[in-house]
């Protein structure tokens, strides 16, 4: 069960962070219709008629939502990181799964580099980006909609979400079998 856990676990959160690296990276993150053309916007750039064009212009909130993009990578980067370590390490024996490895899965799912937590910062991100969009961008454009880039983060958020609780459940798990006894003869 331990590792059916951890390795979902595992798994949602290598999902997730493709997905973020993805949504983070592509420029579909709105669509909308700029002087009768179709026009694309990223959180790098923007497209119109299929010609891409370098945001030139720092606005608070294009750069909060880079920025909490940008963590949420790292974060999800290094929470699996961790996580495979925690999974690989431990599975070499019992005595090792679960006495010496609990520190490192309570490291894993406490602090901050795991993938709820870098779901909480993917989250931040959309939300910055979802306000503005819509007070902003919804009243100066009528026809607009989100895109699959920003679809793509959401599901993201899910995922590492999901990560997070199989983690706390093989952590549950680990906390919650007695260690081996080091007597052979029982």
């Amino acid at each position: 069960m331990l590792y059916t856990l951890a390795g979902g676990g595992t798994l949602c959160g290598v999902a997730a962070l493709v997905l973020l690296i993805v949504s983070t990276a592509t420029d579909f993150w709105m669509q909308y219709r700029y002087s009768g053309s179709s026009a694309n916007q990223g959180l790098w750039r923007f497209c119109i008629n299929h010609k891409c064009h370098a945001h030139t212009i720092s606005v608070a909130f294009w750069d909060a939502t880079r920025a909490f993009m940008l963590l949420a990578v790292l974060s999800c980067f290094a929470g699996v990181v961790l996580g495979l370590s925690a999974f690989t390490n431990g599975t070499k024996n019992r005595r090792v799964r679960t006495g010496g490895y609990i520190d490192l899965f309570f490291i894993y799912f406490f602090i901050s580099s795991h993938p709820p937590f870098s779901g909480f910062l993917a989250l931040l991100a959309l939300a910055i980006y979802t306000g503005v969009t819509v007070t902003f961008f919804g009243k100066r454009f009528v026809d607009w909609r989100f895109s699959w880039s920003y679809i793509i983060g959401w599901v993201a958020i899910i995922l590492a979400f999901a990560a997070g609780v199989f983690q706390l459940c093989a952590y549950q798990q680990t906390t919650a079998e007695p260690a081996p006894s080091n007597n052979p003869d029982s």
